[in-house]
């Protein structure tokens, strides 16, 4: 980053030299007197997500503080998930006005005088990419940012002064973004709204009669996997949950396994069959609807989805819509059942209640149905077009931010080459910094005194920090 050419009067400078780092720690959950009505701010990646961070779900007490490896963070540092599976995609970061403690998955800067709080929270985001890519260890289970390549990573530092003037622009900016984006979130939950309302108004129209769907179609769970069957002569597709979306069938990653004769006619797909997610571990994933047109030869199902087989009683399109609107209601996340793994079951789908109405009101309801879909698909598309503009013109305000060009410049400004010396220069004058004593852990229940003659036990607690 350190070769791109600043604004005058800006300079780089690493975060390690902005400002005084903590870590993080958790307190033994196995004593009580560490959380038992605790008061203190203890900050965990689970409250990460506000650009500001308000409160925190979780409280600590004096004890926890004295006698754990977590540490008081001052009011107005930036705080920083450093290790967290979501950083494969970004880097949660937040402003915290209060003083707080902190989980061991997080670190916090607490900027020197002159260098805005704001400034570098923004800053990390503006150089996310960057920081991911330098700074991500290799080889983790879970996804980690490097501290020392953290600490080593360059910013661009504006003149003190300037750097209020850009924050508040900024965030003026920013602000009106969010408020379009929130207008853009709610419209979307709306467009399936717009689908399911359609067909409920539709039902009470018909004055259906309620049938089982058993009744009226074959209800069947997929072929169950086995390693056994990851090889063989008789290799052949098959669809899996992960194939089924809320917009139809997702074909780009079909798997295949070997298939008997027999089996493959239990478990071949025909057109017109009608294709539920069986099991996921969100409940509300659970149920979502998809129609096989025979988009794939001699293609068969796994047993994460349900296959139902419309008999000629019903239309296959009707009964699709009919099982999607449920999903998309949420009838079958409330009738799920399961821990960790949520399922819908076979038995449970074969007794859903289905309004049948007769097959001229049941192809009204699927040409009305259809009709609105593609007025919502279209809407979709629109919503989706903004969102991707309002994605891209929060990038170009954060390019502009930051390569000073936000902004007019003020030349009597004081340049920040003149702030990160005199920050240098109280880091001097201050000398080393030398590690705290490392303080004992208290034991839950005390020992009994050693006899006179034992060698003195050795301190026990350890305090995690980390050189700046």
């Amino acid at each position: 980053m350190s070769s791109t050419e600043l604004p005058p009067g800006w300079a780089w400078a690493t975060l390690g030299d902005l400002g005084k780092w903590y870590g993080g720690g958790t307190p033994s959950k196995s004593r009580p007197d560490f959380w038992t009505d605790g008061t203190i701010p203890w900050l965990s990646p689970k409250d990460m997500g506000p650009e500001s961070i308000t409160a925190t779900q979780d409280h600590i007490t004096d004890a926890a503080v004295r006698e754990s490896a977590t540490r008081l963070v001052p009011p107005g540092s930036v705080t920083i998930v450093t290790r967290s599976g979501i950083l494969e995609r970004f880097i949660p970061v937040a402003y915290v006005s209060f003083a707080t403690t902190l989980n061991q998955d997080m670190k916090a800067l607490h900027p020197h005088e002159g260098v805005t709080p704001h400034w570098i929270a923004w800053c990390l985001r503006a150089f996310e990419s960057d920081i991911l890519r330098n700074c991500r260890k290799a080889g983790t289970t879970v996804a980690s940012l490097s501290t020392k390549a953290l600490m080593n990573c360059e910013v661009p530092i504006a003149p003190p002064a300037e750097q209020r003037r850009i924050i508040e622009a900024l965030e003026g900016h920013l602000s009106r973004l969010d408020a379009s984006d929130s207008l853009l979130h709610s419209c979307n939950a709306r467009t399936n709204s717009l689908v399911t309302g359609t067909m409920a108004a539709s039902l009470r129209q018909a004055h259906a009669q309620a049938v089982r769907l058993d009744e009226v179609a074959e209800v069947r769970l997929g072929r169950q996997r086995s390693p056994k069957n990851h090889s063989g002569d008789q290799m052949r597709s098959y669809l899996r949950a992960a194939n089924v979306g809320w917009d139809g069938l997702r074909l780009g990653d079909v798997k295949k396994m070997n298939f008997s004769d027999t089996e493959a006619e239990i478990y071949r797909l025909h057109p017109g069959d009608i294709l539920l997610t069986e099991a996921s571990g969100s409940a509300g994933e659970v149920g979502k609807a998809a129609i096989w047109n025979g988009e794939i030869n001699d293609c068969s199902f796994q047993n994460t989805l349900l296959r139902v087989r419309a008999s000629e009683a019903v239309s296959p399109a009707y009964l699709h819509h009919f099982l999607r609107h449920e999903a998309l209601r949420g009838a079958f996340r409330a009738s799920t059942r399961g821990v960790g793994i949520h399922h819908l079951g076979a038995a449970k789908l074969a007794a859903w209640p289905v309004p049948l109405p007769p097959p001229g009101e049941q192809s009204r309801i699927v040409r009305t149905i259809e009709e609105t879909s593609f007025c919502v698909e279209k809407l979709r598309n629109t919503l989706q077009g903004a969102s991707d503009r309002s994605r891209s013109l929060r990038k170009a305000l954060l390019d502009r931010a930051f390569s000073g060009r936000l902004v007019p410049q003020d030349p009597d400004d004081e340049p920040a080459s003149v702030l990160l010396d005199r920050i240098r220069a109280e880091r001097e004058a201050e000398g080393p910094k030398r590690r705290r004593t490392p303080r004992p852990r208290k034991a839950a229940t005390p020992p009994p005194p050693p006899p006179a003659s034992s060698t003195p036990l050795p301190a026990q607690a350890v305090q995690q920090e980390f050189e700046l």
